[in-house]
């Protein structure tokens, strides 16, 4: 007699989700259509003021995206061309992406292997190395944050502005602070598979700056704080205000969710080393006192094959990301070559991020765990 087949488990159930808190996100969004107010608003602010106390941060600034919120953080400080931010080669495109879209070229900068983080050691020679280097963006990638301490101190000897790309890490904590209150500006991203995400696309800035807050809100609205009168040329990147109803109903669980993802961490090196799996989970970086596990990733070798092998038994992975920034095409004009970053290209072939999502049902990671090790048994 032919087995069942076990239930596919998807890198991330957002339907599960949704479906415990769909009573609350309906009617405040229908408080909002019979509003009629749609953009800005009331709704908001109230996002804001969530953030800031969230944060621990005096203000904080909503905008259309977080690819936005980079491009905004460098508009209010003046980068733009002839100049140079140094950042990581392994995040996502929008980190250098939105250095370039400001008219700035990115420098790179390569990763610590266990934490994917930027490796703060290397940054004094890089920018040594590159003097027309304005800012530094560190990414606290996955769910942890960089050495922000290290980091802030070179900064500051040098006159160079630190942007927190914290897209992945709200609630995340370096030495009992939160990230969006490490630097002089930080950007944060609710795309859907955010830990708080929309229903769409949004963005967040925060700062302890008055006066960059103040130019963050004009520069959101074209340069404009009065109507038709502009002080600066900025963009429209203006948040929903449906987007920021859900996120104001989402933050109310943001806590518990994050304490599901810890959890399934935590089990997921319980079973790794009870089951004797040869991957290299995710090392915790020195001075995080919270990682909030957007992603778990792991180290391994044979990663495409055992990634295959997953998908054959219906399990969802993803690898983040297949190429460094350094070698994608639209940069080849940097002049970087194969082997200038080697950590991040070693990244590029061995991670593999897994199931986390704080609704995964412990007997369904402990069947991932043993599908992976079965993987290694077999090859």
């Amino acid at each position: 007699m032919q087995k069942d087949t076990p239930p596919p488990i998807p890198l991330l159930d957002l339907r599960a989700q949704h479906a415990a808190i769909r009573d609350e996100v309906m009617a405040e969004i229908t408080r909002v259509i019979d509003a009629q107010t749609f953009i800005l608003g009331p709704e908001v602010v109230r996002l804001e003021e969530q953030t800031q106390q969230y944060c621990s941060t005096p203000y904080a600034v909503g905008c259309a995206s977080g690819s936005d919120a980079l491009y905004l953080a460098l508009l209010a400080l003046g980068i733009g061309h002839g100049d140079e931010v140094l950042t990581t080669p392994y995040t996502f495109f929008a980190t250098a992406g939105a250095v370039t879209r400001a008219g700035a070229r990115p420098v790179f900068c390569d990763i610590e292997p266990g934490t994917f983080n930027l490796d703060v050691s290397r940054v004094e020679a890089a920018l040594d190395a590159h003097p027309a280097v304005k800012a530094v963006i560190p990414v606290h990638l996955y769910g942890a944050p960089a050495a922000m301490d290290e980091l802030n101190e070179i900064a500051a000897r040098r006159g160079v502005a630190v942007i927190e790309d914290a897209a992945q890490s709200i609630g995340a904590e370096y030495k009992g602070r939160r990230c969006g209150g490490l630097a002089r500006v930080a950007c944060f991203s609710f795309f859907p598979t955010k830990n708080l995400g929309a229903y769409g696309d949004g963005g967040m800035l925060t700062t302890s700056d008055a006066g960059l807050a103040h130019q963050l809100r004009a520069l959101r609205v074209h340069g404009s704080h009065q109507r038709y009168y502009h002080e600066w040329v900025g963009i429209n990147s203006r948040l929903d205000a449906l987007q920021a109803a859900v996120l104001n109903v989402k933050f109310r669980h943001l806590d518990s969710w994050t304490a599901g993802r810890q959890h399934n961490a935590s089990l997921y090196r319980r079973y790794f080393s009870e089951l004797d799996v040869p991957v290299i989970p995710p090392e915790v970086a020195a001075g995080t006192t919270r990682h909030v596990y957007n992603q778990f990733v792991i180290r391994c070798q044979k990663r495409d094959a055992l990634r295959s092998w997953l998908s054959e038994r219906g399990i969802g992975t993803e690898v983040y990301y297949p190429l460094p920034l350094h070698l994608q095409e639209c940069f080849s004009g940097l002049g970087y070559a194969p082997g200038d970053f080697p950590e991040s290209e070693r990244a590029a072939k061995e991670s593999l991020a897994l199931p986390i999502f704080p609704e995964l049902a412990e007997e369904s990671l402990l069947r991932i765990v043993q599908t992976i090790g079965a993987f290694y048994r077999q090859v």
